[in-house]
């Protein structure tokens, strides 16, 4: 909230250096306030906190990218598309801290808030059909990635696709894991007299 607060005084702030530059007749300077706003606010659009957390994904440090993402603790004053992408990556970066549950969750809202590219919108169908498969909803498994299969139009994760579907035909039902602790694991004999 903080950080917003000081990005919309800036950009008030700059824009009134600017009018104020030009209408004085200090062009040099009434330009160069020109930039200077464009890129305050650019960073309404474009949120500093993702793009670094991107960042560190793309070096490989998962848990860092985790912890700057921590710090945007207002979510929703992001734009709709930066919201969907801060839900995304929160959730399946954070699968260990929060639990299946709530990254299935946030991964759920940012499909639904929309995300940009197709190939977002793949890896977290196969990241829900993951959650889904080790919570026991096979069937919902299945066709988590069979959408996401659909969105992968490149064929970056069809190696991953096919590896988890594998491992989807091999994973009892819930219902058949249901009747086994039911049954309580013994085997059926006869009675005895």
């Amino acid at each position: 909230m903080l950080s917003f607060i000081i990005k919309s005084i800036l950009a008030v702030l700059s824009v009134f250096f600017t009018v104020y530059f030009f209408a004085t007749g200090y062009w040099g300077w009434g330009i160069s306030f020109i930039f200077l706003s464009a890129l305050v606010i650019l960073t309404f659009f474009r949120n500093e906190n993702i793009i670094l957390a991107l960042n560190q994904m793309r070096v490989g440090n998962h848990e860092k990218a985790y912890a700057i993402l921590q710090r945007i603790t207002y979510p929703q004053l992001l734009i709709k598309r930066q919201q969907a992408y801060y839900y995304y990556l929160i959730g399946m970066l954070g699968t260990k801290e929060m639990g299946l549950a709530k990254s299935e969750q946030l991964l759920r809202k940012a499909l639904s808030i929309g995300l940009k590219t197709n190939q977002d919108k793949a890896v977290a169908h196969m990241h829900i059909g993951g959650i889904c498969l080790q919570t026991g909803r096979k069937r919902e498994a299945v066709n988590m990635f069979d959408e996401a299969k659909r969105l992968d139009k490149d064929g970056m994760l069809s190696d991953q696709l096919k590896m988890l579907k594998k491992q989807a035909a091999q994973v009892a039902s819930k219902n058949q894991l249901r009747m086994a602790q039911l049954g309580g694991g013994r085997m059926k004999t006869g009675r005895v007299k």
